[in-house]
């Protein structure tokens, strides 16, 4: 039996999804000074969605103070009560360009950025810790296919090279009880052959 939910209860749930909504997430990681670059930081904006799902919106580059790199990441999304889990979130378009330059003439254009073994929750972190993972990685990438049909065309061999073998003992076999036919020879033809024989003997004779 399900109780129904008290209004209270509804009342919070609808100020968390209005929060959600109207104060997206910042997550902003300062690594100060590294090598050439200046106050080195990055920031993730993440955003709500009306159907439960949270969408990273951008990932801002600020260096050197003054400088901003921004990249659209909208295609980094997943269920709210999850967090998201990609192997290569990247610019790189071997990595599939997760991370979209904004702007050619921004500074963006100047940055290749990668992320490794990349995890991200915006909503509904409980005790420090990430939720279940939705995964970003697809079963049918480029590599798995070229795989499928390379095994698919090396089982075609494989059952063309099996027929030929069963085929080349089926004619052995064949060959080995195969039997000699004899055919009984008529009176008629032996008449006739006696008398061919006995014509031939007398022409011998002459």
């Amino acid at each position: 039996m399900t109780l129904p939910r008290s209004p209270d209860i509804l009342k919070d749930d609808v100020m968390t999804v209005l929060l959600n909504l109207f104060f997206p997430t910042r997550l902003v990681l300062r690594f100060g000074d590294v090598e050439d670059l200046r106050g080195l930081a990055i920031r993730f904006n993440s955003s709500f969605i009306f159907t439960n799902w949270f969408t990273l919106d951008s990932v801002h580059i600020h260096y050197n103070w003054t400088h901003e790199a921004t990249f659209n990441a909208s295609d980094v999304y997943a269920p709210s009560t999850y967090s998201y889990h990609c192997q290569h979130v990247s610019s790189l378009q071997k990595y599939d360009t997760l991370l979209v330059p904004s702007s050619i003439t921004d500074n963006s254009a100047n940055w290749h950025i990668t992320f490794t073994d990349f995890q991200l929750q915006s909503f509904n972190v409980l005790s420090n810790k990430f939720a279940s993972a939705s995964d970003c990685a697809t079963f049918f990438t480029p590599a798995i296919l070229m795989g499928l049909i390379t095994s698919l065309i090396l089982l075609l061999v494989l059952a063309y090279a099996l027929h030929m073998v069963v085929h080349l003992k089926h004619i052995d076999t064949y060959e080995e009880h195969k039997t000699t036919v004899y055919f009984p020879r008529s009176s008629e033809t032996a008449e006739c052959t006696d008398a061919t024989g006995s014509t031939a003997t007398e022409k011998n004779s002459l």
